[in-house]
């Protein structure tokens, strides 16, 4: 038992390891040269244009929820609409360089073409709703939790000019700051994978209790329950849909999990109000459950 554990663990973190490599570098090369006053420039508008900026800007930028909440709020203090902010705090955990090369890795390019999409069109769906949404400003400061203020300064501790200190400061986020975000998660995302995969009472109760109507309820309730990152996460998937779980579920986990973390949940909660939170939950959910239903029939898994 526990020498299956560890060679599915080698396993898994030989499979992921090259993948997450490279996105960890391209990470670093977007920080340090995809300047922040950009995004804020063309996010302090209305209509549609902003929620297409923060949803491609949600994307490309290397940050975590934790890392992107510091970002949200600051868009709010400079007056950008609703819409864009919750297009952002949905794009920006869900999506990564490193989970996209992950995905394609261990799920392959169709489906991993088919997550991305699914992210835009939440993001968007969301922020055309959040702009018609009614919110009372808050008008004392706040920080929203230790790990908001520690993404902000880990944000803004770079861009030196030189070439040495540019490759120091590229390597330093992708391989130092972004680990320290998201490295004890992706550890943990393996074990459980490894876990998932080589504890056979956890194949059977798949194949059992959640091949059909339940598998999506599972995956609903548990990715809003635990959240794990987006690369981490894709292991754990990848493990699950490998014991019988259908891969509808296993889309369903990968989007739910990461947007619906407890600190995202308490900083909309308590910026935007009870209101706001309930759209932003019924939406993603409602939004994972038709998209996860429809790949299922698309892939006929």
């Amino acid at each position: 038992m526990i020498y299956e554990f560890l060679s599915t663990l080698q396993h898994y973190v030989f499979e992921v390891l090259p993948a997450l490599a490279l996105g960890l570098f391209l990470s670093g090369l977007i920080h340090e040269f995809v300047p922040q006053d950009w995004v804020n420039k063309h996010l302090n508008q209305r209509g549609i244009k902003p929620i297409l900026y923060s949803t491609f800007a949600g994307i490309v930028l290397p940050l975590c929820c934790f890392g992107s909440l510091p970002i949200a709020l600051g868009f709010r203090k400079k007056g950008v609409p609703l819409g864009p902010i919750l297009a952002f705090l949905v794009a920006t955990p869900a999506t990564s360089i490193t989970a996209i090369l992950v995905t394609w890795r261990l799920l392959g390019i169709g489906f991993t073409v088919y997550l991305c999409l699914a992210v835009v069109l939440i993001s968007l769906t969301l922020g055309l709703i959040g702009n018609r949404l009614v919110f009372n400003p808050v008008e004392h400061e706040t920080e929203a939790c230790p790990q908001c203020a520690e993404g902000e300064h880990i944000n803004h501790r770079h861009h030196e000019k030189g070439i040495r200190n540019r490759i120091v400061s590229i390597l330093s986020f992708g391989f130092l700051d972004i680990m320290r975000d998201i490295g004890l998660e992706l550890i943990i995302g393996l074990i459980l994978a490894a876990a998932v995969a080589s504890f056979t009472p956890i194949g059977t109760l798949i194949e059992t209790h959640l091949t059909a109507g339940l598998g999506y309820l599972f995956a609903l309730i548990f990715g809003i329950v635990m959240y794990i990152c987006s690369t981490a996460s894709v292991p754990l998937v990848h493990a699950l849909v490998n014991q019988g779980l259908n891969i509808g579920p296993g889309l369903i986990l990968l989007l739910v999990g990461p947007i619906t973390s407890y600190g995202t949940i308490l900083v909309i909660r308590k910026e935007f109000g009870n209101n706001t939170l309930l759209v932003y939950l019924t939406v993603i959910c409602s939004s994972a459950l038709i998209l996860g239903y429809i790949y299922s029939l698309i892939s006929g898994f």
